[in-house]
């Protein structure tokens, strides 16, 4: 009796030896991380050391057969998930490298005037206003430009600043920041602006792809509104 106690434990010697190695393991592997290789060898110890005057049924293997058939596809779910999400990048990186040296339109009110001497966006109007105005500030606070777009239905609502102020005089180049408000039942309200940006380069960092702006750094490309 003294054999078959000891094949009888050596299953769970060995599921014991299993999560020892597991909590060493590279990386923080937990025992509950248990692969196919692991499941199989114990599932066989566990056949080959049986206590002969206590059989494991043929319900009991069969459940362990259907545990494995479950970790097989969940496996294979992971591998699937892992491709998919590699052609993803893949993908999106070609996209955004497809960007360089084109305009993109980002949620934001500080534009940079560059030498070219325009600034271009858009305003988020929700619903329909009887005026909507656009001004732009200098970086002193000091107002330079006011721009009456009159009436105006919801939707998005282009803009274009020539880079001149009140009295046509062309601005210095630099960050001005862009307001932009309508009229709702008497009352003035501030609405979101978005504003064009030239793309220098793309960043590809942690998986994820970035956008490096002209004047504005670099932008997360889920942030980009509209590609013009």
């Amino acid at each position: 009796m003294d054999g078959v106690n000891s094949s009888a434990n050596s299953a769970s010697d060995i599921l014991k030896e299993y999560r020892n190695q597991g909590d060493k393991s590279e990386g923080g592997k937990k025992a509950s991380d248990m692969g196919r290789n692991e499941f199989l060898d114990l599932m066989m110890t566990q056949m080959q050391n049986q206590n002969p005057l206590d059989p494991k049924k043929n319900e009991d293997f069969v459940a362990q057969l259907a545990q494995f058939s479950s970790l097989e596809e969940m496996e294979s779910l992971n591998t699937s998930v892992e491709d998919a999400m590699g052609q993803f990048r893949s993908t999106q990186a070609l996209q955004a490298s497809a960007m360089v040296g084109q305009q993109v339109q980002v949620e934001g009110n500080v534009a940079n005037l560059g030498p070219e001497g325009q600034v271009k966006g858009a305003v988020e109007v929700p619903s329909a206003t009887s005026n909507l105005r656009v001004s732009v500030y200098n970086p002193s606070g000091e107002l330079v430009r006011q721009m009456d777009m009159g009436q105006q239905g919801s939707g998005t609502v282009d803009f274009s600043w020539d880079g001149e102020n009140g009295n046509g005089d062309l601005m210095e180049p630099g960050d001005y920041r862009v307001q932009a408000q309508a009229q709702y039942d008497g009352e003035t309200q501030e609405l979101a602006t978005r504003l064009n940006a030239n793309v220098d380069s793309v960043n590809l960092e942690n998986g994820g792809v970035t956008l490096n702006l002209a004047g504005r750094g670099s932008v997360p490309l889920d942030q980009v509104k509209q590609i013009n």
